[in-house]
């Protein structure tokens, strides 16, 4: 028996990535720390792109893959403790929308940052895309 535990999910770490908003308030941190790098002055634009990419999926390899256990209390005698948090993320079942979303937010800043990196130095020079 657990005396003290608030929550009657049994790990409440699968249950944070589907709460309401952490997708929205996902991309909004990205985005914040994008603008806080494009804000120190002596970084350009494909630089910018660049450090957003690698600080981004550094962290989401420490966080996601790199760390185990959980910061909560949890009634499942301990199993949560040998698991990161992408195995324990929606009860380790495949295919969910937010392994999908995580899976696919990360391709998705590294082509958008490969392309405004690549647009930033063709025009800086004075080339233009051939399509």
């Amino acid at each position: 028996m657990n005396v003290g535990v608030a929550h009657s999910e049994v790990n409440p770490n699968t249950r944070v990535m589907n709460s309401r908003g952490i997708w929205l308030t996902y991309a909004l941190g990205v985005g914040m720390l994008h603008i806080v790098l494009l804000s120190i002055p002596f970084f350009s634009v494909p630089v910018v792109w660049t450090l957003t990419n690698v600080i981004h999926n550094f962290g989401m390899y420490v966080f996601m893959h790199a760390v185990k256990g959980t910061p909560f209390e949890t009634p499942d005698q301990g199993k949560a403790r040998l698991l990161t948090h992408w195995e324990q993320l929606d009860y380790g079942v495949q295919f969910t929308s937010s392994r999908k979303f995580f899976t696919i937010s990360p391709i998705i800043l590294y082509v958008a940052s490969r392309h405004l990196e690549q647009e930033d130095r063709f025009l800086s020079i004075g080339f233009r895309y051939p399509f």
